[in-house]
């Protein structure tokens, strides 16, 4: 079985140009002819663009990958544990993007007062203001938002790295708490949703447990969140709002 570069183009997403390029230098080159002298692709030529187009979405040049691909040490499996490793690690520096931007739009919407350098010291590499529309879009109009810019707007670096301190080892808590098998209605869980909501009020703006249980909600319906909470452990955000909902039925029944 064979194919024209045509519908290999399809099969991979690239387009015709790329493939003849390939080609050209040697890095793809179709197993066979037509009479006609058109390029013609076997599975194993398909195996080859697969691995290479893998090695470039990680962002290695061309040159690196036939390097890679033609070492006569390497076996299959050694590409397939070197993709595994590689995948890995781009997960959990995603995951990382993935927790600053989440930080980044919580500090907006809470009126940071932050220069240029202390928002990357606190924050990481991404700018909060990038968020702003967003932030103003989904919060603008509420009493909690007016309530937090005018709490936030004298706080100092000091006053955001401690927020974040207190953030971290809440988050701390909670995965011991769910290591631990303890289950989210348990007395420790819905104490520390307890200091989930207490901190809020105390450092934001007014949380009762209505309120709470609505943020608890949006840990889990906007996947930005989910993806920022669970990166510190799978199924984190689920038992956060499975606590603040019991923290709340606790304190309001």
């Amino acid at each position: 079985m064979s194919y024209s570069v045509g519908q290999v183009a399809g099969f991979a997403g690239v387009t015709v140009r790329t493939l003849h390029h390939y080609d050209d230098i040697g890095l793809l080159v179709p197993s066979e002819r037509s009479h006609a002298g058109h390029r013609r692709y076997s599975d194993a030529d398909l195996d080859r663009l697969q691995q290479i187009l893998f090695y470039r979405e990680l962002g290695f040049p061309l040159d690196e990958v036939a390097a890679l691909l033609d070492d006569p040490a390497a076996d299959p499996r050694a590409h397939l544990r070197r993709q595994h490793e590689l995948l890995t690690a781009r997960i959990e520096k995603l995951q990382k993007m993935a927790a600053a931007v989440e930080h980044a739009m919580e500090a907006r919407s809470m009126g940071i007062n932050l220069t240029p350098e202390e928002k990357f010291e606190v924050f990481g590499d991404f700018d909060p203001d990038q968020y702003e529309e967003e932030v103003r879009e989904r919060w603008g109009d509420t009493d909690a938002y007016r309530q937090s810019k005018e709490k936030t707007a004298s706080y100092t670096k000091e006053d955001w790295q401690r927020l974040q301190d207190e953030a971290d080892e809440l988050t701390r808590r909670f995965v011991a708490l769910m290591e631990a098998g303890e289950p989210a209605d348990s007395e420790g869980a819905m104490d520390a949703a307890e200091d989930h909501r207490r901190g809020i009020a105390r450092n934001h703006y007014d949380c009762g447990y209505e309120m709470h249980t609505c943020l608890g909600e949006m840990y889990v319906s906007d996947e930005r969140f989910t993806r920022n909470i669970d990166a510190a452990k799978p199924g984190l955000a689920a038992y956060m709002r499975d606590a603040i909902l019991a923290n709340a039925v606790r304190h309001t029944s």
